[in-house]
């Protein structure tokens, strides 16, 4: 499955102007990269993928919608997947792209 061009789209509205902003296909998908650290993707496996504080994982996968990223069968902390139906707007989707370009802008740049 190819990744969701529309939400790529209102993904770059809304990254587009952050300083060190860069864009790379990774992991199927369309990832929004800040200063070299991933911040948010539009997921070839559809909706978001995510990365936020390892710290949080849990307690944002509480949120609807959201289920933890599996790579080779194992979960990764730091890392969600959100469902399509809670990126369908920019309302919904600025809040979780936020917390990616959050953490992405915590980390030492690449």
């Amino acid at each position: 499955m190819a990744y969701d061009e529309d939400l790529a789209e209102r993904i770059r509205e809304l990254v587009g102007m952050e300083q060190g902003m860069t864009e790379m296909t990774m992991f199927g998908g369309l990832a929004f990269l800040i200063n070299g650290n991933m911040a948010v993707a539009a997921s070839g496996q559809g909706g978001l993928l995510l990365r936020v504080d390892p710290e949080q994982t849990e307690s944002l996968l509480e949120e609807p919608h959201t289920e933890p990223f599996e790579m080779r069968g194992r979960e990764m902390k730091g890392w969600l997947r959100v469902a399509p139906a809670d990126a369908g707007t920019v309302e919904e989707l600025e809040p979780w792209v936020a917390r990616g370009v959050a953490y992405a802008r915590s980390l030492p740049p690449k």
